[in-house]
């Protein structure tokens, strides 16, 4: 099997990495930094350097994934921003940094792998139940909550595109215990991660376009 993560340098993303390495996996995994490249080939991964914020560096992966033919690929980088509970504004700043990790990354990434996969591909946007409209319950992290309803909008639209080529998800990881998550969260991260392989493992023609549970069951947009 050939897999693609994106944003892998810790947490939900290192995890995945670390999982299909162990199946004997051929990996190719992005960081930002030295120090998540270093733990990307530790675990045998083929590390590249990309930051989905900086528009150069995501041009640059584009050679040299072409041609990879991926079986599966994984959008994963994401930020959270301030843990809000009301209607508190965010700052031009922080709006950028959110929407620009979260929205304008995938769709940077999205695009670069449509000559990237092999026939019958899997590709999985890492997304959250908190960018569920249908299913929303209360406003917390409003400004994520936003970026994740913008990035399931985006990965429907590369559902469309890629249909016939590759079936497309969105996936609520759970709250697993990571920096992001945190060490209340309730799910371990080694947990969260092989529901979501089992999934990919699983999945049908019919599954694209949509929104996953970790464990499988459907989430409403």
């Amino acid at each position: 099997m050939n897999v693609l993560v994106i944003g892998a340098s810790r947490g939900i993303g290192l995890e995945f990495v670390r999982q299909y390495r162990a199946d004997g996996a051929r990996v190719v995994a992005t960081a930002r930094d030295d120090a998540g490249l270093a733990r990307l080939q530790a675990l045998g991964a083929q590390p590249l350097r990309l930051d989905v914020c900086d528009a150069a560096s995501a041009a640059g992966l584009a050679w040299q994934i072409d041609g990879a033919a991926f079986d599966v690929a994984i959008v994963n980088a994401g930020v959270i921003g301030s843990r809000t509970t009301g209607l508190q504004t965010p700052d031009a700043d922080e709006f950028d940094r959110v929407m620009r990790t979260n929205v304008l990354g995938p769709m940077r990434v999205l695009p670069l792998l449509a000559d990237a996969l092999a026939p019958a591909a899997r590709v999985a946007v890492l997304s959250s139940r908190m960018g569920s409209i249908a299913e929303r319950a209360a406003p917390g992290a409003w400004l994520y909550r936003a970026s994740k309803a913008a990035v399931n909008s985006v990965l429907k639209d590369a559902s469309l595109v890629l249909q016939g080529r590759a079936t497309c998800i969105a996936f609520h990881p759970g709250w697993v215990r990571t920096d992001m998550g945190g060490p209340g969260a309730d799910l371990d991260v080694g947990d969260s991660v092989a529901g979501m392989r089992r999934v990919l493992a699983s999945l049908v023609p019919a599954d694209n376009g949509r929104f996953f549970n970790f464990d499988g069951s459907a989430i409403a947009w």
